[in-house]
């Protein structure tokens, strides 16, 4: 690959990672029309979607975003944690929907925003923090003295770091998700019940 297609595929990459919010509207938009839920869908897909926020909490609790690079909490076995979360959620939004083409929908965004987002953070923090954070990805030292890599040991989870870093907004956004699809799923038997056989319902 040339460096101008290189550019380009990086230049996408942060184009798709600085509007994966507002894709993600449109997204939901789409799949909770789509999402055929049940009672008992939403209680396992919120309790798998629960695990996810749990895991994006703990490290937004560490992260001092493009201050260093952090090593504790969940930084200690994966550099991109926040992203994993965002995926356990996904993949318990697409349970709770009950319905194929909306779970579909959920994983292709995933895929292409997250894989956009890493590939722009990567790209950051190699220019930015260069030898110290390719040594935190390989698992080794850095060399010589760094201030700019956080003890992995040293520091505790806070509240306050993960507020800061915006977390309550995601956690607001499943919950309203969640709340949404539990008002679908209690009236959406009875509503087509009512409709008839003849109504065609979202997604199938």
């Amino acid at each position: 690959m040339s460096e101008r297609d290189a550019g380009v595929g990086v230049g996408l990459a942060g184009a798709v990672a600085r509007r994966r919010v507002p894709l993600g509207f449109a997204f939901a938009v789409i799949v909770l029309w789509l999402a055929s839920p049940t009672p008992g869908s939403v209680a396992i897909g919120s309790a798998v979607a629960a695990v996810g926020e749990a895991i994006r909490i703990w490290a937004a609790g560490h992260l001092q975003k493009a201050r260093e690079v952090t090593s504790s909490g969940p930084y200690r076995f994966t550099a991109h944690p926040l992203y994993v979360g965002s995926s356990v959620m996904g993949v318990g939004l697409a349970i709770a929907c009950a319905n194929a083409p909306a779970a579909a929908l959920i994983v292709f965004y995933l895929a292409a925003t997250i894989t956009a987002a890493v590939a722009t953070e990567e790209t950051f923090l190699q220019r930015a923090f260069g030898d110290e954070y390719m040594s935190y990805r390989r698992g080794t030292p850095a060399t010589g003295t760094s201030t700019r890599i956080a003890p992995a040991g040293d520091r505790r989870f806070s509240i306050r770091r993960a507020v800061a870093n915006r977390e309550h907004k995601a956690m607001v956004g499943l919950v309203l998700v969640v709340l949404l699809l539990a008002w679908k799923a209690t009236y959406n038997e009875p509503f087509w019940r009512s409709a008839g056989p003849r109504a065609v319902r979202p997604g199938g």
